[in-house]
């Protein structure tokens, strides 16, 4: 969850502010955690912001930003093994598998064996599925607005292409 800005820290267990010589915790875009932060904690946190913005803007429709992220794949590659999906993001398969089974569960998701290796299980959406998604997808759009807020579409579009060189870069190492 985000923390409030404070000026100084607070000990819960004696209920007393801490002193002079307490360590003041920047909040969002302050210190280490704005411009002269590292990249890699920049990233973290601005991704931990947008997950929990997400799961509050997806939570009344009783969809996590995990299970959005599986429906969105399953939508742009049906027919993916739940391993695929566990790949494409970047969740584990003991966490996809219990996704998956959720939303086997509420009739979003079917499977169909593979034609060719049977032991493979293959996950499309169904009308339910791709009806839940849009209704996330209107939502998930919004959020992304906001994000882009105040880029133009060259800044955009440069963005895009850094954090995707950057996962293509790190991956091949």
């Amino acid at each position: 969850m985000l923390r409030k800005a404070s000026a100084i820290t607070t000990s819960k267990s004696r209920g007393k502010t801490a002193g002079p010589d307490a360590v003041h915790v920047p909040a969002p875009g302050e210190g280490k955690r704005g411009e002269d932060g590292y990249l890699g904690y920049l990233l973290r946190q601005a991704h931990a912001a947008v997950r929990l913005t997400m799961e509050r803007t997806l939570a009344d429709l009783g969809v996590t930003s995990p299970q959005f992220a599986v429906l969105t794949m399953l939508n742009a590659y049906p027919g993916l093994s739940g391993a695929d999906v566990a790949r494409l993001t970047f969740l584990t398969p003991q966490t996809v598998g219990v996704i998956i089974r959720n939303l086997e569960r509420d009739g979003a998701i079917v499977m169909t064996p593979h034609p060719v290796h049977g032991r493979i299980q293959q996950w499309t959406l169904t009308n339910r599925g791709t009806t839940l998604l849009t209704a996330c997808r209107e939502r998930v759009i919004a959020l992304e607005k906001r994000l882009a807020g105040g880029l133009d579409a060259k800044a955009e579009a440069s963005i895009r292409r850094w954090l995707a060189n950057v996962a293509t870069e790190l991956q091949q190492e």
